[in-house]
């Protein structure tokens, strides 16, 4: 399906795909916003979700999604900047959320990769973000890296109190804890390291994960896939992640497509699937 852009460069009338977690607040991206999202929707890319990554930066996504009316934006602290910010309660995350255009929680989790925050700061505010999922129902997007067998334990012991929900964004981790994620109703996220030729075990696993509960994403400006790998990563760049995740699984990229925008909908219930008309 080739996308129409024909109404004014605006909101294409027929796309097929979405972009589940990139960074368009980011400096990477200020200088060249608009034409990141004007290829983003000529490639298809009907809903785009920035997402935060301290709740002190608000104000910048609130001016992206206030500008653009294809993208979203969730509210949350990044496991790296854990320790900045745990004067946050869950009521604050909550109060947070009441934004009509914020549509998630996070990304919070647990990097044990570089460490950038205390462990117990860490888990802390991630289980602050748990319990703002879990009350308001918005979807928690969760960063794990190098931390399955805590993050695994602490999404069963909260989901023992309560079942919540959520994505594992860009998924790195082995086969247990995604068996484990997926039994307990969570979603798993694929960027573009998905495309790389030794990711031979992460494709394994994308293989073999019920299709309904698969997402494509960017992390933009990070990870851009396949022959764009080294450059600076952006929202039209995960078709190249949904084309080599159709191969992975063996099915038709338009089906790809399809799965991963309705399995988005489903998990992103806050964001509407006809777009407000732009201003």
């Amino acid at each position: 399906m080739q996308p129409n852009t024909s109404n004014n460069g605006q909101l294409p009338t027929e796309w097929t795909l979405v972009d589940s977690h990139c960074h368009l607040d980011f400096d990477d991206f200020s200088a060249d916003l608009d034409g990141i999202v004007a290829r983003a929707r000529a490639a298809g890319i009907g809903r785009m979700v920035t997402i935060s990554t301290r709740v002190k930066r608000r104000a910048g996504l609130l001016a992206i999604v206030d500008r653009f009316p294809d993208i979203y934006c969730s509210i949350g602290t990044h496991p790296h900047q854990a320790h900045e910010e745990l004067d946050l309660t869950t009521a604050d995350l909550v109060a947070l959320t009441r934004h009509p255009k914020t549509v998630a929680l996070g990304e919070a989790g647990l990097d044990y990769h570089y460490d950038l925050s205390p462990r117990d700061a860490q888990e802390r505010g991630f289980r602050n973000h748990i319990a703002a999922a879990r009350e308001t129902g918005l979807p928690l997007v969760i960063h794990s890296r190098e931390a399955d067998a805590d993050m695994a334990a602490i999404l069963e012991e909260e989901t023992g109190k309560g079942a919540f929900p959520a994505v594992l964004h860009c998924f790195t981790g082995g086969r247990e804890l995604a068996q484990r994620a997926i039994a307990l109703g969570l979603f798993i996220s694929f960027t573009g390291i998905l495309t790389f030729k030794k990711s031979d075990e992460l494709r394994a696993i994308a293989a073999e994960l019920p299709a309904d509960r698969i997402l494509v994403e960017t992390d933009a400006p990070y990870l851009a896939p396949g022959r764009h790998r080294g450059k600076r990563n952006e929202p039209s760049y995960v078709v190249e992640t949904a084309k080599v995740l159709a191969q992975t699984r063996n099915v038709a990229f338009e089906e790809i497509a399809r799965q991963t925008t309705e399995n988005f909908f489903r998990l992103f219930s806050k964001v509407p699937r006809q777009a407000a008309a732009a201003a």
